[in-house]
């Protein structure tokens, strides 16, 4: 629609919302979100409305005198800065905030929608240091996230309609599944195509001292990885003589560990031919217990299960998947591949995995580690995480000619998984 007098009605709309937010009005918030989306963003700044109740608690810039605090539950930066401690006003600003925050995400307000500055509201946050909001944001990202993952799984029950009524029913899901598929590759950017399957497994990979490098230079596995593997394959294989599974060879960096374990048996899957060639030049198949198994996962696991192959170990690092193959790896596999007698005490064997997702935002970040926990507590297992500090990456030079940073983060939660019980 082209009316000017449309746009100049929308625009104020969008205004009037965003200033409501910002001023945590509560009941202007109401009335507006009657006729308009709690998800309206404004043109310039990109903020919709929980950016712009969020960024409106920025806090003033502390005094000489003022009183410093760590740990308070509002006005603390999540990375431990002081701030100052909030006074009788600012408490009740805060509690504005929060209510306004909440009546957002009631009316439908998306938790990772990004600004002009590629921010999330709750990005926003954890810059200002506003930990009850953070955790706002988290929790309304966790809910949203588990929501969507259920009705993917979700499946509609048949009846007796006419061969006919399900022929058309199949013709719509075929129209829905290639226009879903148009937006997925129309939202890839030029060179992300090959951090898909199988396009993934077709590219050319570069092996570098350091790195592993895709054709359109995405990082596969980077040497700054080494550090978090082997304290993983120190808290997997705590001793020698065990039986040891790894997904995902890559650069060889925790079966590197594995070996030096001794292990009475150590299988390894890998898909990607160029890995595979590499691993033959060094010689892994000849390698003391070394199993290599050529090709996905998803076709090699099964097998393993019906021959009642079980571990004490199983570690699981692959590129090119989302979330949920590395959920349906630990729901599907892992309770049949992993000895419940197992391990060097005879208290049940340990699953571990790069702990990489959404690690480009904090927020994204914490929201995936509260996903997989309570993901695998449903699968039968209890998780500890140990968090481990990561070096400034950019300084150290690693992202050198790497197309994109896929790790930008402070620090890592590393995660070791065991039987429930």
């Amino acid at each position: 629609m082209d009316d000017p007098a449309f746009a100049v009605e929308t625009d104020l709309a969008t205004q009037s919302l965003l200033l409501a937010a910002a001023n945590h009005d509560i009941r202007a918030l109401r009335d507006l979100l009657r006729n308009t989306s709690a998800n309206i963003q404004d043109t310039e700044t990109g903020f919709t409305p929980l950016h712009a109740a969020i960024a409106a608690c920025e806090p003033d810039a502390p005094s000489e005198d003022t009183k410093q605090v760590n740990g308070h539950t509002n006005g603390v930066a999540s990375n431990g800065v002081a701030v100052e401690e909030p006074n009788e006003q600012r408490k009740q600003e805060l509690e504005a905030a929060v209510k306004t925050i909440k009546l957002l995400f009631e009316n439908g307000a998306i938790w990772n929608d990004l600004d002009v500055n590629g921010e999330t509201p709750g990005c926003i946050a954890h810059r200002l240091g506003l930990q009850e909001l953070y955790e706002l944001c988290v929790d309304a990202g966790v809910r949203a996230e588990l929501l969507l993952s259920r009705l993917d799984e979700y499946q509609p029950l048949g009846d007796d309609d006419s061969d006919e009524e399900e022929e058309e029913e199949e013709e719509n899901d075929a129209d829905v599944t290639e226009a879903a598929d148009d937006v997925n590759n129309a939202n890839l950017a030029e060179g992300d195509e090959t951090t898909q399957q199988p396009n993934y497994l077709a590219s050319n990979l570069t092996f570098d001292r350091n790195r592993i490098l895709d054709d359109a230079d995405n990082g596969v596995m980077m040497q700054w990885e080494s550090k978090l593997m082997k304290r993983s394959a120190e808290l997997l294989t705590p001793s020698s003589g065990l039986r040891m599974l790894n997904v995902g060879h890559g650069m060889g960096i925790i079966d590197g560990v594995f070996q030096q374990k001794a292990p009475k048996s150590h299988h390894i899957i890998e898909a990607h031919p160029d890995v595979l060639k590499r691993m033959k030049e060094q010689g892994w198949n000849e390698n003391p217990g070394v199993v290599v198994h050529e090709g996905r996962w998803q076709d090699i696991v099964p097998d393993l299960v019906d021959k009642g192959e079980l571990f004490d170990a199983i570690y699981f690092d692959t590129f090119a998947e989302d979330y949920k193959a590395l959920r349906e790896f630990f729901t599907e596999y892992v309770i049949g591949l992993l000895d419940p007698a197992g391990g060097p005490d005879g208290q049940g064997g340990k699953f571990g995995f790069f702990n990489g997702m959404g690690a480009d935002r904090q927020v994204c970040y914490d929201v995936y580690n509260k996903i997989v926990e309570l993901d695998l507590f449903e699968a039968g297992f209890d998780t500890e995480f140990e968090t481990i500090s990561v070096p400034d990456l950019d300084a150290e030079g690693e992202w050198e000619g790497v197309r994109r940073k896929y790790w930008v983060l402070e620090n890592y939660k590393l995660p070791t998984c065991s039987f429930i019980g």
